[in-house]
């Protein structure tokens, strides 16, 4: 009986010692698998892996439409000549007197630009008119070449241009306000002194009616007081809008308020279409701020370089945007503009006009939108991008019910797609919107995807290794090696902070977000990264040779097969 004990336990220990034999050998051949055949060829390495500081961003956003093709001005850098601007009142600021400058006044207005920025060159003009303005005021407005100023930029982490600071006893925020003359005016003016102006002559009111496009009246019982005090807190939520207050009936009926209204009555003002905006609510700085943030912005606001600012900062992030060209503008803007008034303070109504080479097509084929007929989209902003489509006629009824669909949330998204390629036997499988679901979230692969732009630089730069990848990877039948334009192309699963973005979606997992690949533009790594993360193992083996032939000729062939191999791998 203790014989047999003990031959079990050898025969146990035996086993045991096979199979740590075993499992270690297994070990020591993944951590030994000869991958120098991937690198041979592959100068990539010197690319940074996907990081945000080395993509080209594509987002729609005032300050970004370099970033499209047709906004692309760094291009012409070398050829722009700077036009004259009477800036005279504007300070220039370099290393050498900023900190002194900003210390020794109290308000400051710093705009960090770059020469060749159109963004630049357009607030140019708006920002010396603006400080002309001011002149003689407690405040300065600056501005830094942070082409030559570079330590000054990096210091105030100036990130695009133009960056434009509000510095208060030497503290800076930042200004993301309108940029023109009025609206930079009247931000400042809110900053440096009483929320609220009294008019007491006409001569005051003509040239307050005359000068700003924008303006709120209080016809007040009193210039002090509880309704003074109510109106004064209610501009502080302001900005962009000067507040004014009166007692003169004269005054009020230029504003045309009726003298013999009760009293304390209050209109809005603006060179719009919607020329006056009567308050009918309880006089309480609550409910006036929320009566000029709905009533402020145009019914519809014509989308141009200028007005982006006030479409993409404005807290109102759900947007409505009507596409048509010129010739349609008559017919159709009226009806959009009888719309917009059901929906003041909720939705902002805009404008494209689409044969409008500078701004109006770049914005019509990021959305998506071709053709000549007019096209509404409802927009959610850049946070999350949602497009959703009015597939029938612009009508005010079809608009308006669109509209009120879009609030609350019962549309369904729309997403760009090219065609669905006829043949699709690359070793880079082509991905589109109306193709996505079918390749990269089929369950049974795990796939590789690379969200690109034709004319990213970087992303030309990868695409020799990725093509280089795939051709090694071609034969595992459980990966799939893909790519999509993103610029024409659109996926909620497939979500891009910049060009290239590479996304893995592993097999049998495709219902939680992707694996963003951080790792260096190499095949090996790539290669090394889908080892680690697939679902399904797979192990790339390296080309063997074959037998000996007898036959001479059957030899040379084979050695000439082989050396093919090597050279292209």
């Amino acid at each position: 009986m203790p014989s047999r004990l003990l031959f079990l336990s050898l025969a146990a220990l035996l086993l045991f010692s096979s199979l740590s034999l075993t499992l270690s050998k297994d070990v020591k051949d993944e951590d030994d698998e000869d991958l120098s055949f991937l690198d041979e060829a592959d100068d990539q390495s010197h690319l940074p892996h996907s990081d945000p500081d080395h993509s080209d961003e594509e987002n729609l956003d005032e300050d970004d439409f370099e970033n499209l093709p047709d906004f692309d001005e760094s291009a012409y850098q070398d050829e722009y000549k700077e036009p004259e601007v009477d800036d005279k009142d504007v300070v220039v600021l370099k290393e050498g007197n900023f900190s002194d400058f900003v210390g020794k006044n109290r308000f400051v207005m710093v705009e960090f630009y770059a020469p060749w920025c159109g963004h630049c060159q357009a607030l140019a003009p708006e920002y010396a008119a603006a400080a002309t303005d001011l002149k003689g005021e407690d405040v300065a407005l600056a501005k830094v070449d942070a082409t030559e100023e570079s330590d000054l930029a990096q210091e105030y982490d100036v990130q695009g241009f133009p960056t434009v600071y509000f510095f208060v006893d030497g503290v800076h925020k930042p200004y993301n306000g309108q940029r023109t003359k009025d609206a930079i005016v009247t931000w400042i003016k809110k900053k440096i002194g009483p929320g609220v102006s009294n008019i007491t002559t006409l001569d005051e009111a003509e040239r307050i009616l005359s000068s700003e496009s924008k303006v709120v009246l209080g016809y007040l019982n009193s210039l002090v007081g509880p309704e003074s005090e109510e109106l004064a807190a209610a501009s502080k939520f302001e900005d962009d809008v000067n507040f004014y207050q009166t007692t003169n009936p004269d005054v009020a009926k230029l504003f045309h308020v009726d003298p013999e209204v009760k009293r304390p009555a209050l209109v809005l003002l603006k060179k719009e279409t919607e020329k006056l905006s009567f308050f009918d609510g309880q006089f309480v700085k609550s409910t006036i701020a929320e009566f000029v943030f709905a009533n402020k912005l145009p019914l519809v606001t014509i989308f141009t370089r200028e007005s982006a600012s006030l479409i993409f900062e404005n807290p109102i992030k759900k947007q409505l945007l009507l596409f048509a060209t010129s010739n349609d503008t008559e017919k159709v803007v009226p009806v959009f503009e009888e719309v917009a008034k059901f929906f003041k303070g909720k939705l902002i109504f805009v404008y494209v006009e689409m044969d409008n080479e500078d701004v109006g097509k770049p914005v019509s084929d990021y959305f998506g939108v071709s053709g000549d007929a007019p096209k509404v989209i409802a927009y959610t902003g850049n946070d999350d991008a949602k497009k959703f489509v009015l597939d029938r006629e612009v009508t005010l009824d079809s608009v308006k019910a669109f509209a009120g669909d879009f609030l609350e949330d019962k549309l369904k998204p729309f997403f760009k797609s090219d065609p669905i390629p006829e043949t699709n036997d690359g070793d880079v499988k082509i991905v589109v919107g109306d193709n996505f679901d079918d390749i990269v979230l089929d369950e049974s692969k795990d796939v590789l995807l690379e969200i690109y732009a034709p004319w990213c630089g970087h992303c030309q730069a990868l695409e020799p290794t990725y093509n280089k990848l795939a051709k090694h990877l071609r034969g595992i039948d459980s990966l799939v090696i893909a790519k999509m334009d993103g610029t024409t192309n659109e996926h909620a699963r497939a979500k891009s902070d910049g060009f290239p973005t590479l996304l893995f979606f592993p097999a049998g997992n495709k219902s939680f977000d992707p694996i963003t690949v951080d790792t260096d533009r190499t095949v090996v790594a790539f290669y090394k990264f889908l080892k680690k993360h697939a679902s399904i193992p797979f192990k790339l083996q390296k080309p063997t040779s074959t037998p000996k032939s007898e036959n001479p000729d059957a030899k040379d062939s084979h050695e000439r097969s082989t050396e093919d191999l090597k050279d292209e791998l």
